[in-house]
């Protein structure tokens, strides 16, 4: 009986058991995103996330930070370099998308549509400055800024958007 475990155990370990190659995945491209602070953000019925606290980062709880309503102020929002870090600076490009309610003026200072990765990081900020129209409104405004692809760096397909809902109270 011991003879016949035995021959069964040594039969399994040399016969059923095999190596499997894993080859190494590496990303080599390189593509620019919102930051993450921004992905627990999801609203009903779109498709990008809907901000309406004022983005902080690192922070532990997000839902600590202040509304975002029309007397905030600057806000800042961080892009992430996704691949590997540059030795120069990596200009990339963002657009109002066509979903805002917000004007350009009103609510908004105009955006300049273009941002910077510096050197050897990982990090670039979009500063969005948030205006008082003056005039109280129970309607938010919603400010939706889209990356886009430029000659230097292409946008990520799955974050590229990013809203502001500004509360007008």
């Amino acid at each position: 009986m011991k003879k016949i475990l035995t021959s069964s155990i040594l039969f399994c370990i040399l016969f059923l058991t095999g190596c499997v190659k894993n080859e190494l995945t590496v990303y080599t491209g390189a593509v620019v995103e919102f930051d993450a602070a921004s992905w627990n953000a999801n609203a009903a019925g779109i498709t990008y996330p809907m901000m309406v606290r004022v983005p902080t980062f690192n922070a532990a709880t997000p839902t600590s930070a202040a509304s975002l309503t029309r007397a905030t102020g600057t806000v800042t929002l961080r892009v992430n370099l996704v691949g590997a870090q540059r030795s120069t600076a990596t200009s990339f490009d963002y657009v109002i998308a066509s979903e805002s309610t917000a004007t350009a003026g009103t609510h908004f200072t105009a955006v300049t549509g273009k941002g910077t990765i510096p050197a050897n990081s990982s990090f670039g900020t979009v500063d969005v400055v948030i205006l008082n129209p003056g005039v109280s409104s129970t309607t938010a405004r919603d400010l939706v800024l889209q990356l886009v692809d430029n000659s230097s760096i292409k946008a990520s397909v799955n974050y590229a958007k990013i809203g502001l809902r500004i509360s007008q109270l």
